[in-house]
Order: structure tokens, then sequence, then C-alpha cells
């Protein structure tokens, strides 16, 4: 069994609305191209420190499919069930607050918007 997050880059007006219907674009085929937003590159390339989604892959890796699928303004991550995906969740929400990214929960529908 598995779920996904996402961390999507938007501004401090999005809505719930907004999030749902980016994260439909950004899980399609229908990538936007330009240049990679910041905060998105930091957070990847920090989360992806402590749980790598290329080999070699910990027998704790949270990943249920690699690699993460990652464009300009998203990162979409596929997790598994298990004891190492509770710290993995952990880093992102963490990461996420940090970097002012939206995490969406496309399970729940859940938008946690960045604080100003």
């Amino acid at each position: 069994m598995s779920f996904d997050l996402a961390v999507l880059a938007m501004d401090d007006s999005a809505d719930t609305a907004a999030v749902r219907a980016m994260f439909e674009r950004c899980n399609s085929l229908n990538h936007d191209e330009g240049e990679l937003d910041e905060r998105i590159v930091g957070f990847y390339e920090r989360l992806r420190s402590r749980f790598p989604d290329c080999p070699p892959y910990s027998e704790d890796s949270p990943w249920m499919s690699t690699p993460l699928a990652v464009g300009i303004d998203h990162v979409i991550m596929n997790l598994s069930f298990s004891s190492g995906s509770d710290a993995a969740v952990k880093a992102i929400e963490e990461l996420a607050g940090e970097c002012r990214l939206v995490l969406w929960d496309p399970q729940s529908q859940d938008a946690c918007m960045p604080r100003g």
C-alpha cells in the first residue's frame, strides 16, 4: 500500500481549489516548462540527501516509486506505509515549511499553506 504527497511552489494567495488544480496539472503529462523554482530545488536537494531516490537505497527507504516526480514547480512523492515513511513524512512537512511550499495530500484533499 502507498500514498502520495506533493509540494507545490505557489504564491501566498493560493487557495485549496488552486492547489488541487495545480496538482492535477503537475500529475498529468502537461508540465510547465521554464526556470526551476529555487524553493523546489532546495526542497528536493535536502530531501534526497536524507532519503535518496536513486540507488543505492537504504533498507528503510520510504519511496514506492523512484525517482521522485520533479518539475519546475513541484515534487510528487509516492510513499510506502512502512516504518521508514514516518520519518520521511515529518521531514517533508518540515522542509515544505522551511522552503515556503504548499504541501498537498491528494488522498484527503488537504493543503498546508506556507506561513507568512
